[in-house]
Parts: structure tokens; C-alpha cells; sequence
């Protein structure tokens, strides 16, 4: 039945087709984060520009001199243009200022024209205009950068949901050295996205269980996409409409409740989390042996105390035991399958195979 939804919802593509609009349509949708550049900084700039501009114009006028008479002038006709004459003739065309009845026309005159006026019509001019013309050049420019991105990005972390679930998972993957250009969020609540975005990550606001709205996520090129709805219908349906999406990815989903989890499973998520069941049974051994709590949450907590890491077996090390290992090892993935370390088929180790040890946060266990 929720197969049949998902079917349903994939035929009305042409009737709601998102991804198929203009950037420009796009930019309430899409925020691509960008570096904060102080409003001193953008002023600099500003003038840096109209310096190239003003010089580029001092340098064409010079060098065709010849072709330009000062009416004003007390030597001969013939003789050329001086170069703070073309100096002054060029910041008074820039500053579209135009002298008629009241010409400079002493070289002091000139000069402090140059070196006194101009600057402040620059001033007048960034102070007047730049926000305007800023204003009318953030959206071009906002969707230039979502074409851009949306042509560009590929083997990324698709989150949908960024509530408690999906900010702690976003800050896991970034302690592991995930760079957060490389993740995107998808939600709906303004407040959570307007959190991704502080945090300098891509968002997509929309329902993640429409299609198009994963596709604007360009899910069908992620590497990996995590599912931390609120809610266990929305977790399913999302992971159907993904799984649809991106057949190769790997798909992260979790689930309040244990009965849901075989329909996240049925769906094509490769891993599934309960999180109430967890969360439950950490409680109840809370009880008798807190400290055991205490070193879960360790294990848990990125970049300090105790830590779980996959690594690659060592030619010296094929065909020992894994309990006979300076390492303490819980585990051995073999062919992407966890053999648990007391299992047979793990007793010894084979070339590529990754054991999942305990380590220290600032340890290097690739070097021993």
C-alpha cells in the first residue's frame, strides 16, 4: 500500500515538477551558504572598482590625447592634453558630473577636483546606491550560485530532518572531517532551516516525502542520505520515495518504534536506528550500573574520551585472532557483514577485513 502511494506520488511529477522551474524560481528554496564579508570590506571593494575603472579610463584618454581640445586652455590648440588633464577629464565623466558654466580651468583647481571631489562623489555615490543596486543583484546572483551547485554536486549527505536527531548527526559527520559543503538538509520548519544555515550548510526547504523536493536535494547523485524524520510514517515514506530516487546510495533511517523498523528495512534502508528502544534500554541500565551509561555516552560524544573506529586489517596481523590483538576489538566487518568477535568465522582475520576497535579520541590507530 505505501509502495502504491509512493507510485501515486512519483506519476504527479508533471503536475508539480520543481526541479524543472527557472534558479531564479528556486532561491526561496535553495540557500547555498556563503562567506560573510564585513560591510567595511564590501565598501573597499567597492572603490578598488571604481579606481580600476577611473584609471582604465585615465589610460584610453591619454593615450588618444590628440583627440581632445581644452576649450579653456591659454596654450595652443594643437598642443595634446596634459596627464592630470585627462586625469580630470575622466573623473568628471565618471562622476557623470559635466562642468558647463563653472570650469576649473588652473592645474590647483583641477587637482583638488581630483583628489578632494571625486573621492566624496564615490562616497555619495556607494552611500546612495550601493545598497540599491546590491539588493537588485543578490537574487541574480543567488541563482547563479544554485545552478552552479545544482551542476556540481555530487557523492553528498542528504539529511532530512533537523531537529535534535539531524543536528547531532550532522555534528557527528562533521567531527569525523566531513566538510559541511558537502551536506544538505531538507526541512520545512523555518526555524531549524535558519539553524542549518548558521551552521554553513545547504538547504532545502520543502516535504522531504515529494520527490521533487529530493531531487532539488540532488539525492539521485548522494553518496549517503539520513532519514531523522519527526515522525515514523514520514521516515518510511521518505526512505521509499529515496530508495526510488538513488538506488546506489546508502540510506540512514531512524525510527521511533521497533514495530516500524522492518517497514524502513522493506523500504531499502541499509541501517536502521530505534531510537525509543535505545534511549530505554540506557535507562534501565542506568539503574543498576550507571557507569556503563557513562561510557556509552563517552563513545558517543565526538572528539573526546572514547571512541569506536573501522580500520583496515595489516598484512601482519592476517590470521591472528582478533582477542589475541593489542587492539580491543567488538567486531570484524568481512564483505560489509559484522561478525561479532567471538563468532567462528572471525577467529582469524583475513586480508580485507576492517575491525571495529576502542580507541582514544586523539589516538592515530593507523600508525601502529
Amino acid at each position: 500500500m505505501v509502495k502504491g502511494e509512493l507510485r501515486r506520488r512519483l506519476r504527479r511529477l508533471d503536475q508539480e515538477n520543481l526541479t524543472s522551474r527557472h534558479e531564479a524560481a528556486l532561491v526561496d528554496v535553495i540557500a547555498i551558504p556563503v562567506d560573510f564579508v564585513s560591510p567595511g570590506r564590501k565598501i573597499a571593494i567597492r572603490v578598488l572598482y571604481a579606481l580600476g575603472a577611473l584609471f582604465a579610463t585615465v589610460l584610453i584618454v591619454y593615450l588618444d590625447r590628440q583627440g581632445y581640445r581644452d576649450i579653456e586652455s591659454t596654450v595652443e590648440a594643437s598642443d595634446p592634453l596634459s596627464f592630470l588633464d585627462c586625469v580630470y577629464y575622466a573623473t568628471v565623466s565618471l562622476s557623470t558630473t559635466g562642468y558647463g558654466d563653472i570650469t576649473p580651468v588652473t592645474e590647483s583647481a583641477r587637482l583638488i577636483n581630483v583628489l578632494v571631489i571625486t573621492p566624496l562623489r564615490v562616497a555619495f555615490l556607494i552611500v546612495l546606491i550601493g545598497t540599491t543596486v546590491e539588493t537588485l543583484t543578490t537574487q541574480s546572483r543567488q541563482a547563479f550560485q544554485i545552478q552552479r551547485w545544482r551542476r556540481t554536486v555530487r557523492e553528498h549527505t542528504v539529511v532530512v530532518g533537523y531537529g535534535t536527531k539531524g543536528r547531532t548527526a550532522v555534528t557527528a559527520m562533521i567531527s569525523d572531517g566531513i566538510i559541511p559543503d558537502k551536506i544538505v538538509v531538507v526541512e520545512e520548519n523555518e526555524y531549524a532551516l535558519e539553524r542549518a544555515k548558521a551552521a554553513g550548510l545547504v538547504t532545502v526547504r520543502g516535504d522531504a516525502t515529494k520527490a521533487d523536493v529530493l531531487r532539488l536535494a540532488s539525492v539521485q547523485h548522494a553518496d549517503t542520505i539520513i532519514v531523522a524524520a519527526n515522525s515514523d510514517s514520514v521516515a518510511v515514506l521518505v526512505t521509499l520515495t529515496a530508495r526510488e530516487l538513488a538506488p546506489n546510495a546508502k540510506i540512514i533511517a531512524a525510527v521511533r518504534e521497533a514495530e516500524n523498523q522492518h517497514l524502513l528495512e522493506q523500504g531499502g534502508a541499509d541501517t536502521t536506528v530505534v531510537t525509543s528502544e535505545t534511549a530505554g534500554r540506557l535507562l534501565g541500565i542506568a539503574k543498576k550500573t550507571p557507569s556503563v551509561v557513562q561510557v556509552m555516552e563517552d563513545l558517543l560524544t565526538p572528539e573526546e574520551g572514547y571512541q569506536v573506529k573501522e580500520v583496515d586489517i595489516k598484512p601482519k596481523d592476517v590470521g591472528a585472532s582478533p582477542s589475541h590483538l593489542r587492539k580491543i576489538v567488538l567486531g570484524v566487518v568481512r564483505n560489509g557483514v559484522l561478525l561479532h568477535v567471538d563468532a567462528p568465522e572471525a577467529d582469524a582475520v583475513e586480508l580485507g577485513d576492517k575491525l571495529l576497535i576502542v580507541t582514544t579520541a586523539n589516538s592515530d590507530e593507523d600508525n601502529d
